[in-house]
């Protein structure tokens, strides 16, 4: 287990706010438009503004040809199976208790690289999966009795999770001579063209008229909060540390959540939810926290 740097632990801190009170603003968003093209239009939204922001930075863009099947390799479970799974899991469920399933990712991440990897099983990091599972189950408490009646939406959250882990460990595997931001961005450029098939053949077209100034605010943070500046910070972190570290120290995006969403949806936390925030700070403080080393 390596040490973080300050930028590092920045990063984490940055990434937890943007993406946990992501998940409220999507519920708010869903009011007024259907799931796929609410990701299409913010996915594609998202990945043009980090096109020209990369590229205004220096950075080359255009991918040699024998890159390309890489790309679309990783793109499809960080960037497809992800969102487009999460959505459909956020539109059936509570914001915050769509958050939660959705960071059983960790525990995922973990099982992929000690079966089909050889990674070892840390006492750490054995730790660390078990406080995050206590979590989530304190957080489900309260929804037991709902989540019975919507096992599609349990169902979804879940093949998110997993498809997320998988692309986190892929990406750290990576022999892809390519720069991590512009990566992100063909990856989400690639994601956003087949949520727009999906969208179109599945979906009604998106009611232009009908939106709310508060609609189109939360449009905009999906747009350059959740796929601007979250989605560089991510990747960039997934490919620096490693995949059991990266992705357990953002636990506490779903407390984030569950404590926004109050305020932008009206949801309210339950006792539960504080017990549970015990267990994510011990999950965080396992994969973060390094032991003092004891001179000889």
């Amino acid at each position: 287990m390596q040490s973080l740097s300050a930028r590092q632990l920045w990063a984490i801190v940055a990434l937890t706010l943007m993406w946990g009170m992501n998940w409220p603003m999507m519920k708010l968003s869903l009011q007024q438009l259907t799931p796929l093209n609410f990701r299409a239009l913010t996915m594609s939204a998202g990945a043009i503004f980090l096109f020209i922001w990369v590229k205004s930075h220096g950075h080359r863009m255009w991918p040699g040809r024998d890159q390309w099947p890489a790309i679309l390799g990783l793109a499809v479970p960080n960037v497809l199976g992800w969102h487009m799974m999460s959505i459909y899991g956020v539109n059936e469920l509570a914001s915050g208790r769509a958050a939660i399933l959705g960071f059983t990712m960790p525990i995922y991440t973990v099982l992929i690289g000690i079966v089909f990897f050889g990674e070892r099983l840390t006492r750490r990091v054995a730790l660390a999966c078990a406080a995050a599972a206590a979590a989530i189950v304190l957080l489900l408490w309260h929804e037991f009795s709902r989540l019975t009646g919507r096992p599609l939406g349990v169902l979804w959250m879940e093949i998110a999770a997993a498809s997320w882990a998988l692309g986190t460990v892929l990406m750290k595997r990576r022999k892809l001579q390519m720069d991590a931001q512009v990566l992100t961005v063909w990856m989400l450029l690639a994601g956003s063209l087949a949520l727009w098939a999906a969208a179109f053949a599945l979906e009604d077209p998106i009611p232009w008229g009908t939106f709310s100034g508060v609609m189109w605010a939360s449009l905009g943070y999906g747009a350059f909060i959740n796929y601007g500046l979250a989605q560089l910070i991510w990747f960039g972190m997934a490919s620096s540390l490693p995949p059991a570290m990266s992705a357990m120290s953002i636990m506490a995006i779903p407390m984030v959540g569950i404590l926004s969403a109050p305020f932008i949806v009206g949801e309210w936390p339950h006792w539960q939810d504080w017990v549970a925030v015990v267990f994510i700070v011990v999950a965080i403080a396992a994969v973060l926290i390094q032991p003092r080393r004891r001179d000889v």
